[in-house]
């Protein structure tokens, strides 16, 4: 009786590991499909936590860096409906920091998800506009209401804000 239960365990772990390996696989193919923003904007931690509730049934429309061509794709990958509510379009915005009113209190670096924001503690912080996704993580957590997002086509931007 005790070998016929280590078989039928061994045979569930193995069949486990199995069964999770192709499961991953399929996260893995989603989550490459995702723009790798790590902006929070569809109510997941980050691309991979989305990737694996899309996997287990999520809605494929929450991205909206990714936008309708993201969720197109996903749609095929996964053989799934992709006609549901469309995409919210993504605001082509850049955070801005006022650096005259920054007090160096480094919120904002913890904030970023891409590492946009360079600086150091009690010192002025600035944005590297390439990298910035617009997210607007750093926003909330600046006690001094020194960053504004700016619309990304601005090739000047101006302070104070108009």
């Amino acid at each position: 009786m005790g070998l016929l239960g280590v078989a039928i365990g061994a045979a569930l772990a193995l069949a486990r590991t199995r069964f999770r390996a192709n499961e991953d696989s399929v996260v893995e193919a989603v989550n490459a499909l995702l723009p790798q923003s790590q902006c929070a904007q569809c109510g997941y931690p980050g691309c991979r936590p989305y990737a694996e509730a899309i996997v287990g049934g999520a809605a494929l429309n929450l991205c909206p860096p990714g936008g309708q061509d993201t969720a197109a794709a996903l749609a095929e990958l996964l053989g799934r409906d992709g006609t549901g509510a469309p995409v919210t379009e993504h605001r082509e915005v850049k955070a801005f920091i006022d650096e005259a009113a920054c007090i160096g209190c480094a919120l904002c670096l913890e904030a970023c998800p891409v590492d946009a924001i360079v600086g150091a503690n009690k010192f002025m912080h600035t944005v590297i506009a390439a990298r910035c996704t617009g997210c607007e993580l750093c926003v909330a957590p600046c006690p001094v209401d020194c960053i504004d997002l700016m619309p990304a086509q601005e090739s000047v931007w101006q302070w104070p804000r108009p």
